[in-house]
């Protein structure tokens, strides 16, 4: 029996006619997901790329359970309490120095939805005629009206085309044709009109973990400059250590107009994210002018629970060798990625950081290729969360991740290249 059956919960990125009863998660432990069953699932994608340390890391949790004893959601337009203000510090502290501001909202679409709003808004106090938005293709950025109209056109949002604003699109700098994106957007930044690029830092992420140099978002930051443009970085995967770096911004030396972050935020354990900004953006906002101010909120805006765990997750950067961690998961996957550059079942084997990617050769590709469900069918039955976009094999998984666990998911893509091969039984 399908699962729309059974259950009215309509899951998310869910084709409910055709994906199985889904099974309930009881528990959760470091790289784990424990089942109803007690089978232990190997978290390989950190549960959609939120669980940086490991699952139910004890210093988090435990600034959450404090933080209950205190706090529940309070207003956040009149009022404001010490977490926000101690992690806005140290959210400055730690970021590409010269931003200044932080805006909390609550996941990575509303976190990117704020900077549009404020790349525009930045324009339009100062008498500025510049609303166009520009981006990379093959981009993603969230699901909100605002963010799908940033990201790529297709299957994700055809639907709701009508309701998207036109951006304009750089090409993505594929090996080779680098020069081709950078042309573009000088282009674009020549004729005036554009507000902002924006811009997922090094590694596209939902449109196929496509990765590209930094030295290329050093030159996309000197053009954007060069026409007085403001620079974007949504890092709201590539952030929190994913690509080797805390933000990926660092490895081009650049520090964009604004960021966007969520996800590993509080360690993926709550909800919560911050648009940072540079003291500029705030500044065209701040006015005697009422109507000048940022038109923007959340009932749950720097809820004060989810605050305690961003603090804390502070707190684990700074006193655990995490940094270490990253250089070691880094280095693990390097070596485990060599068997698979000269297997001709693969291509495009790459690498940023903690994040592998490598596209299974397949006639059909793509997100809808039929290889992607029976794919996720066979990790599954392996105990192996890996969600393959389409024919697009990646892993990300937590920090915690021991080289043992990683064989096991590698093992498992090398046989998973020789089941699709077979018909369908």
């Amino acid at each position: 029996m399908n699962a729309f059956a059974q259950s009215p919960v309509w899951h998310p990125f869910t084709q409910h006619r055709l994906d199985p009863v889904f099974k309930k998660v009881v528990k959760t432990d470091g790289a784990y997901l424990i089942d109803e069953d007690g089978h232990a699932i190997f978290d390989a994608i950190s549960s959609w790329w939120v669980i940086t340390h490991g699952h139910r890391h004890p210093t988090i949790m435990e600034a959450i359970r404090n933080a209950t004893e205190r706090f529940d959601q309070i207003i956040f337009a009149e009022y404001t309490h010490a977490a926000a203000e101690e992690l806005a510090q140290g959210l400055i502290q730690i970021a590409p120095a010269g931003l200044g501001h932080v805006f909390f909202s609550d996941s990575g679409s509303t976190s990117v939805e704020v900077a549009l709003k404020m790349a525009l808004g930045f324009f339009h106090n100062r008498g500025l005629s510049r609303a166009r938005i520009v981006v990379m293709e093959h981009s993603y950025h969230g699901d909100t009206v605002g963010t799908m109209s940033a990201g790529a056109r297709g299957v994700f949002n055809a639907p709701y085309e009508q309701l998207l604003f036109d951006v304009e699109t750089i090409p993505f700098p594929e090996p080779g044709r680098e020069q081709d994106s950078l042309d573009a957007l000088d282009r674009i930044g020549r004729r005036g009109d554009a507000a902002a690029l924006l811009i997922e830092p090094l590694v596209l992420g939902a449109g196929g973990m496509k990765i590209y140099p930094s030295h290329l978002l050093t030159e996309f930051k000197r053009i954007t400059s060069r026409w007085n443009m403001l620079l974007i970085a949504d890092e709201v995967m590539t952030g929190w250590g994913r690509t080797g770096t805390l933000f990926a911004c660092e490895q081009a030396g650049i520090v964009p107009d604004i960021l966007c972050t969520s996800k590993g935020l509080t360690g993926g354990a709550l909800p919560l994210a911050a648009t940072l900004c540079q003291p500029a953006i705030f500044e065209a906002h701040l006015s005697t002018d009422r109507s000048r101010m940022f038109f923007h909120s959340s009932s749950y805006t720097a809820n004060p629970i989810a605050c305690a765990a961003g603090l804390a997750n502070l707190s684990v950067w700074r006193n655990e060798p995490v940094r270490n961690c990253l250089a070691k998961l880094a280095d693990m996957h390097a070596e485990r990625l060599m068997r698979f550059r000269a297997d001709p079942r693969f291509a495009n084997v790459r690498q940023a950081g903690t994040v592998v990617a490598l596209d299974l050769d397949v006639q059909s590709a793509g997100y809808l290729s039929e290889v992607g469900p029976r794919l996720r069918a066979f990790f599954r039955d392996r105990d192996l969360l890996v969600r393959p976009l389409g024919n697009v094999i990646y892993l990300m998984p937590p920090y915690c991740v021991t080289a043992a666990e990683l064989d096991r998911a590698y093992e498992a893509i090398a046989e998973a290249a020789d089941f699709v091969a077979r018909p369908e039984g």
